[in-house]
């Protein structure tokens, strides 16, 4: 699939020097990998506000918290230092 868009010159100017500097192979990888970067940080807040609606939905007890502590006072335990 093809984008059509239009930035400013100085944003076109940047993606030049980006191309001219050889950090990247032409304009098109440059906002191939802008494109990239905003969906994955879409991507991972996405995941991070499902995490928190489910802590929401479903609260850690204080058996939840009790137990972790154990289970790393365990194996902080075991370790032969």
């Amino acid at each position: 699939m093809q984008l059509v868009v239009r930035v400013p010159d100085e944003m076109a100017s940047a993606v030049d020097h980006l191309v001219s500097h050889g950090l990247f192979d032409s304009r098109s990888d440059v906002v191939r990998a802008g494109l990239e970067a905003v969906l994955e940080r879409e991507r991972r807040a996405a995941v991070g506000r499902a995490i928190v609606a489910g802590y929401e939905l479903v609260p850690q007890t204080g058996d939840d918290l009790e137990w972790s502590d154990a289970a790393t006072a365990a194996m902080i335990a075991e370790e032969p230092w």
